[in-house]
């Protein structure tokens, strides 16, 4: 049964109760003494971070029904929860207090000698200033990426600067897990995943109970569109539940031998959507029984390929990429407190620079995969995947003319922009400084006018990635404060937590509650129209929602029809005849002689409308073919033509016309063999 998210009750509310009654007791905090107002809690917990922004949040949709305001596409609210919970420090609530959510990991005192992953990021010997609660001398910062950097009442201030809707993704990674040393806790990704779903719904009684009991707080678990869409009208946060893993269900490889199966993919897609979670990455930094990944660059790259040769037995291989997509060249920089935990004599591969693309792509577990999620309503991120296996994944999306594709932090190649948006898919940029930001905008600027889409972010908070750093108190067009936010509800100051106060002049983007800041920096660097497409982006990312939710599996009028053939390759033991192309099976394939005028005809038994042809080649394709149409089976006419397929899964699309019989007329082959196709779909307009 779908779990009921807005209506659950556990132990936390208990406690979260007896919060707000001792601080009721201990007489209201500044911000709530007045206590009429919706946007302020009953009794905020004292003491506790300050939120620095005045006015009621907007409510509702424009003059045209859009939903108005941001949408941060990729966060990692319980991220501290991951990687064996001692990497990343402090956590985003406690019933006990902001002083004990705001503090260091253990083995960071006194000094962050043994703050071993910050000396591995950010360079140094790793030390620091371990006090959070009151004074935040060292963290949170731009450049420290194992602290906190979303307490619940940072997101709040985002909130109330204008953002309506947040993916968390629930994050992990047992390698890394399992090589840092200090941890509370198995290194299983799945239990991991749980704990955080557990502690994000959690999250929502915690601030709940401030605001007087269920489903009265900010901070809205939502799980389908509509709901999204509601909490937005009501002027609230809604909060999308993502996984970003590396061995999702288990299924990692070992030695090129996937460790799961259907069986597997089917109970973690059905645990998941049980737990609320709407979209997911497929692979992650590993190659794994799913997929291959976008590589890493530089010693990050050369490290995460030890780790990627620690769990799988292989390290990555690559091949010269087919089309302008290409991932990321893994370079040969060294990384030598990675490399040492190989075993010995086994070494980093050196790569050619003219192959650049991952050699691995989407698996047949994978396409499983990905099609379960297309069963389940549910979103594909396609960030991290390499170039291969997405190219794969697109083409079974437009194959069923399904939606629910999300680019959501800069880690997608740029080629696929275009090819995205014609899907129906959402885009959303990582969280760059304001002048990185505003350069990419202006480059998808156009694509995004074509397409009548908004914009997303994607702050990748807590994930170990770095933020914008200042530019500078002396920086042309500064931040100046107080100012207002982009729809003119509220007035931001300075945030302030405990004893110290940020300014995204001279802290740069050193947490959460700085979003709205680096908002208005974005505006006055990039300009105003940039800011304008990135309030249209909650829109947007509800549409894609919305529309995979809407989706219906079209009818493959194909499916068991007649089917003839210029010729059919004879086996010993297999049928290559014309009907294996139309019988729904994927692993049967009609296969014609070897050489190039060669065509398929299916007859659909009646005059039905045609406007969508799709072709799952085997390795033997045609680069050049058409599709034709016949009233009679006599007189043909080309409804759409290519001269340079590549194979793979191809989709024609047309303007919708009458037809009985519909013809693939293959004029040019690709390879040395004939044509062979595992299945022909023909569907309406």
């Amino acid at each position: 049964m779908t779990r009921q998210p807005l209506l659950r009750r556990g132990p936390l509310m208990v406690m979260a109760l007896l919060l707000v009654v001792t601080a009721m007791s201990l007489g209201p905090t500044p911000s709530s003494a007045a206590g009429a107002d919706w946007w302020d809690p009953v009794a905020r917990p004292a003491p506790d971070s300050q939120i620095n922004v005045s006015g009621e949040p907007f409510r509702g949709t424009d003059a045209q029904g859009e939903v108005r305001g941001f949408v941060d596409a990729h966060n990692h609210i319980m991220a501290n929860e991951a990687f064996g919970g001692r990497l990343i420090c402090g956590k985003p609530f406690s019933a006990a207090g902001v002083a004990a959510a705001l503090k260091d990991c253990p083995e960071h005192y006194p000094d962050g000698s043994l703050a071993l992953f910050d000396f591995i990021t950010n360079g140094g010997d790793g030390k620091h200033d371990p006090d959070g609660w009151p004074t935040f001398k060292d963290w949170p910062a731009h450049d420290s990426l194992t602290h906190q950097q979303n307490y619940y009442a940072w997101v709040e201030r985002a909130w109330r600067g204008g953002q309506r809707v947040l993916v968390n993704d629930l994050v992990t990674n047992g390698v890394i897990c399992s090589v840092y040393p200090f941890k509370d806790r198995s290194c299983d990704e799945m239990t991991s995943i749980r704990l955080q779903a557990k502690l994000t719904y959690d999250m929502q009684d915690y601030i709940d109970a401030m605001y007087g009991g269920p489903g009265k707080g900010w901070f809205r678990i939502v799980t389908d569109s509509a709901q999204a869409r509601e909490v937005a009208r009501q002027g609230k946060l809604a909060v999308v539940l993502g996984v970003e893993t590396s061995e999702p269900f288990g299924c990692k490889q070992v030695l090129d031998i996937a460790q799961c199966d259907k069986a597997d993919i089917d109970a973690g897609l059905d645990e998941l959507y049980d737990l609320g979670v709407r979209s997911m990455f497929l692979c992650h930094k590993f190659d794994n029984a799913l997929c291959g990944v976008r590589f890493d660059e530089g010693g990050l790259g050369t490290a995460i390929n030890v780790g990627q040769f620690l769990s799988t037995g292989t390290f990555w291989q690559t091949e010269k990429c087919t089309g302008p997509q290409h991932d990321n060249p893994i370079g040969g920089a060294a990384a030598p407190g990675a490399e040492k935990e190989l075993p010995a004599g086994v070494k980093v591969p050196s790569y050619a620079a003219d192959a650049q693309c991952n050699k691995r792509g989407l698996t047949d577990l994978g396409e499983y995969a990905v099609r379960g999620l297309m069963q389940r309503k549910m979103m594909l991120e396609i960030d991290h995947m390499g170039v291969k296996a997405t190219g794969r994944a697109l083409d079974i999306f437009e194959a069923e003319s399904y939606p629910g594709v999300i680019s959501s932090h800069s880690w997608m190649d740029l080629n696929w922009t275009e090819r995205v948006y014609r899907l129906g898919g959402f885009i959303a940029q990582y969280m760059h400084g304001s002048e990185q930001f505003g350069a990419e905008a202006a480059r998808t600027k156009a694509l995004r006018d074509k397409y009548d889409v908004g914009y997303g972010y994607g702050t990748d908070m807590n994930g170990v990635g770095g933020w914008p750093a200042p530019r500078g108190a002396d920086a042309p067009n500064p931040v100046r404060y107080p100012f207002r936010s982009t729809d003119g509800s509220a007035v931001l100051d300075r945030q302030t937590t405990g004893q110290r106060t940020w300014d995204i002049n001279t802290d740069g983007a050193a947490h959460y509650g700085l979003v709205p800041d680096w908002i208005e920096d974005v505006r006055l660097v990039a300009g105003q129209g940039v800011v304008d497409d990135l309030f249209r982006g909650a829109e947007s990312y509800l549409d894609t929602w919305g529309a995979s939710e809407r989706h219906r599996a079209g009818v493959n009028l194909a499916k068991g029809s007649p089917a003839s053939a210029s010729s059919s390759e004879s086996g010993i033991f297999t049928s290559y005849a014309p009907g294996r192309a139309v019988d729904g099976d994927r692993g049967t394939r009609w296969a014609s002689d070897w050489s190039d005028d060669q065509w398929l005809r299916v007859d659909l038994g009646s005059t039905r409308t045609v406007g969508r042809v799709t072709l799952d080649w085997e390795r033997a394709y045609a680069k050049a073919y058409r599709v034709e149409v016949s009233a009679d089976g006599a007189d043909w006419r080309s409804v759409w033509s290519t001269t340079t397929g590549d194979g793979g899964l191809d989709t024609a699309l047309f303007p919708a016309v009458p037809a009985r019989y519909v013809r693939v007329h293959a004029l040019d082959r690709g390879t040395d063999w004939g044509y062979s196709l595992y299945e022909v779909g023909v569907h309406g307009g």
